[in-house]
């Protein structure tokens, strides 16, 4: 590989993560890639009504509710961050 097309696909790299913040990086954890998904899937939850209609049916509650709940999960998807032991 030419060291033309290597700084080009790293420039290229570099703008996808500056222009997509949850398309992570070499130094991601696993704990922060998973609380980057959850948090991407309960947003389109929250902001797609006919995906909050459909969780309400499917619960049995109401769509307020369901709302509410994925709101408040958004704080800590995961739970609690693991201890980094370094």
């Amino acid at each position: 590989m030419s060291s033309e097309l290597r700084y080009t696909a790293n420039t290229q790299l570099e703008h996808l993560h500056a222009r997509y913040t949850g398309t992570g990086h070499a130094d991601l954890t696993k704990y922060e890639w998973l609380t980057h998904q959850h948090r991407d899937t309960l947003s389109s939850i929250v902001g797609h009504p006919t995906l909050t209609s459909y969780l309400a049916i499917a619960d049995g509650a109401s769509i307020g509710r369901i709302k509410y709940e994925m709101t408040e999960r958004i704080l800590r998807p995961c739970g609690p961050p693991p201890n980094l032991k370094d």
